[in-house]
């Protein structure tokens, strides 16, 4: 039997009455002792030291591993490479530099070339680009993915989520596609983007599908600018106690993002004004 996650989640949090806990694992395919598991909260130091990853990435997203090591030992923490790149590799960033992508792929899955090198862009709906970035909680962290409109900057569709598991990224990529279909969609090359139930979407619509070239983030340049955007006008100057206020609060910059923020590069018009105009 096979159950979506929102099914898992509800099986979990069903009373007695509804479903028995033995019944629940069977049906999950998992042991009865796994549905009493709760995972443990990070320290405090976890939380501070991915929340500076974070920083420092946004502020320079060309440094890789080795450097965001370098820069947080300078600044007096105890840490070596490898925590390093586990960190960055679970809050799925990678500098944007030749070398090892951190944003790793399943080697069974399909890459696509990078189709817009060279590509004048030149109205809504031609290119979308979708990627995800790591918000900080106070006591922890979040997951945001977007989907943009490179033309107008228009934020199509968003999810949060407290997981990287795929479920969060297709109700983004749903959300979008109920709107319009973009002529090609780019991506990087991580899990979520070479997954068959992500790039199924895509292809059943008659979507062009790109990805950026392996460590190429700046091949997605348009979200990567959206990224800094988001925490320097947003993240960094609030204090997000739970990841209900994280949702209220990035809900409503991301709405003022589109429709109230002027854009120098869009002649100070704002994403709307722009996506719908044109």
């Amino acid at each position: 039997m096979s159950l979506s996650r929102d099914d898992r989640v509800s099986l979990v949090d069903c009373g007695p009455s509804d479903v028995c806990l033995s019944v629940q694992a069977e049906l999950l395919g998992i042991s009865r002792s796994s549905l009493y598991y709760r995972r443990e909260p990070p320290t405090p130091e976890e939380v501070g030291l991915r929340h500076r990853i974070d920083e420092i990435y946004t502020r320079w997203p060309f440094y890789g591993s080795r450097r965001v090591t370098v820069s947080l030992q300078r600044e007096g923490w105890t840490i070596n490479r490898k925590r390093v790149q586990g960190c960055m590799r679970e809050m799925g960033i990678a500098g944007i530099c030749p070398g090892p992508n951190l944003s790793k792929r399943n080697e069974e899955h399909k890459v696509h070339p990078y189709l817009l090198r060279g590509l004048a862009i030149e109205a809504p709906d031609q290119v979308w680009g979708i990627d995800i970035t790591y918000i900080r909680l106070e006591a922890g962290w979040m997951y945001l993915v977007a989907v943009l409109d490179w033309f107008s900057r228009y934020i199509v569709s968003w999810e949060l989520d407290q997981t990287m598991e795929i479920g969060f990224v297709l109700g983004a990529v749903d959300r979008a596609l109920s709107r319009a279909a973009p002529a090609i969609w780019n991506s990087d090359q991580g899990s979520h983007f070479t997954s068959t139930m992500y790039l199924t979407r895509l292809e059943q619509r008659g979507i062009r599908i790109s990805m950026d070239g392996k460590g190429r983030a700046i091949d997605n340049i348009f979200t990567e600018r959206l990224w800094r955007s988001v925490k320097y006008e947003e993240v960094y100057l609030n204090s997000y106690d739970c990841p209900r206020t994280a949702r209220r609060r990035l809900g409503e910059y991301l709405q003022f993002y589109n429709e109230e923020r002027p854009h120098q590069s869009l002649l100070y018009r704002t994403p709307a004004e722009v996506y719908y105009a044109s």
